[in-house]
């Protein structure tokens, strides 16, 4: 994917930041209660807790990119065996996330974490695609975690879905599976589970973000001046709770949620998510 990575870059016009601290805010407003941070959740929490309950009391695990502490709560109570962290770069995010959770925040960039100790579970939730360099962050990641540590991560899938969603978001790119897998082999893990999720919104999200853009963007301005002031709004639009609509959405994504438990691969999905292990050296 690597054209269509340098193109997907291209098309941000602030490439070089990789979050809009203003999004913080109205993120908190809303994970508790949106679809589709909820079906997140359920996953993580169920695969976080089949992970920790091979552990020894006492692991460590580290949420990299916590932001508001949305799944930070959840791993804290995934991993009551454990000590967890919560880590980002942002201090905006980390006062919200200090009204979700007791845990320790530590502010931080991704590339100097500033760890002695190595933690046996490392999370990374819809993170990695907002950073430019994903295999040295990724290099970064295996040098904290213990030796045959595991590391959860969680991406949005698929080239053909970039839209203005991923330009507001600040995103370098979305994977695709095999491109995911062979960059985490290159840089030193073992994957034992990939699968696509969000399978259910793979059709809404590349038919609805189209629609969209053509409602909103008369064909004559869509490239003009506004154009990132229309992402922005566009991409707002899509996180607000809408009831009906919110709850269907929730029952869907609750069916799927299951199968990827029972670590299902699923054929399609507008996200994938991935189980590592450290292996003993990256490449």
């Amino acid at each position: 994917m690597g054209n269509a990575r340098v193109s997907q870059a291209a098309r941000r016009p602030d490439a070089n930041h990789s979050f809009d601290p203003g999004y913080f805010k109205r993120l908190f407003a809303i994970e508790d209660r949106h679809f589709w941070f909820a079906a997140r959740n359920r996953v993580i929490a169920t695969i976080a807790s089949q992970i920790a309950a091979g552990l020894r009391p006492g692991y460590r695990v580290l949420d990299v990119g916590c932001g508001t502490g949305s799944v930070l709560r959840v791993l804290e109570l995934a991993c009551r065996g454990g000590m967890v962290l919560g880590m980002d770069l942002h201090a905006q995010a980390l006062r919200y996330a200090r009204e979700r959770t007791r845990c320790r925040l530590v502010q931080a960039d991704v590339h100097l974490a500033p760890f002695r100790a190595q933690f046996e579970l490392v999370g990374m939730f819809d993170v990695l695609e907002h950073l430019a360099d994903d295999m040295g962050v990724l290099r970064n990641l295996h040098g904290v975690l213990a030796p045959g540590g595991t590391l959860l991560l969680t991406v949005p899938a698929h080239s053909s879905l970039w839209s203005y969603f991923d330009e507001a978001a600040h995103h370098c790119r979305r994977y695709e599976p095999a491109e995911l897998r062979r960059k985490l082999t290159r840089t030193g893990y073992q994957v034992e589970y990939l699968t696509q999720f969000n399978a259910s919104l793979f059709p809404l999200i590349w038919l609805g973000r189209r629609l969209a853009v053509l409602i909103a963007c008369p064909a004559r301005d869509r490239r003009g001046a506004g154009h990132t002031d229309r992402s922005d709004d566009l991409a707002l639009s899509e996180l607000r709770v809408r009831p009906v609509v919110n709850e269907l959405l929730a029952w869907l994504l609750t069916k799927e949620a299951a199968l990827v438990a029972r670590r299902c691969r699923l054929p399609i999905g507008a996200s994938l998510l991935t189980i590592a292990r450290k292996a003993w050296r990256s490449v």
